[in-house]
């Protein structure tokens, strides 16, 4: 009788922008690194994907400038939730502004990613991944 190993699920990262291109450039770069990704377009949408499968979420990438919910209140929502909390958040950016990124990685960001995203910026990620 053989024995059958089930590949482990891919990584799944919830990808939070309000721009549909940002949003399927960052999809297509996880993609192709092997991340199964969920995208959607804002921080309260986030946080209803949050509610319904975070245990199926392993790292949470989000744009800080959008409309109603800015990444950094994503962020610092995340990190007040006791179910949350433990689930890594990146932010991105096209700003490069020294004190955001400080202020965000205080708040307990695992990194702060200039756009445009590249692949070496999803390959570093590989290591913030909580599984």
């Amino acid at each position: 009788m053989s024995t059958m190993t089930v590949p482990p699920e891919p990584p799944h990262v919830l990808a939070v922008d309000d721009s549909i291109v940002d949003r399927a450039v960052i999809s297509r770069l996880l993609r192709s690194s092997k991340y199964r990704v969920t995208t959607v377009d804002s921080g309260k949408r986030a946080l209803e994907v949050l509610s319904l499968d975070r245990n199926n979420v392993h790292m949470i990438i989000t744009d800080y400038c959008m409309p109603e919910m800015s990444g950094y209140d994503l962020l610092k929502r995340v990190k007040e939730s006791a179910e949350l909390r433990g689930i890594p958040v990146v932010i991105m950016s096209s700003e490069n502004s020294p004190t955001r990124i400080r202020r965000c990685l205080e708040e307990g960001a695992e990194d702060f990613l200039i756009k445009p995203v590249r692949a070496s910026d999803v390959s570093r990620l590989c290591s913030r991944l909580t599984l």
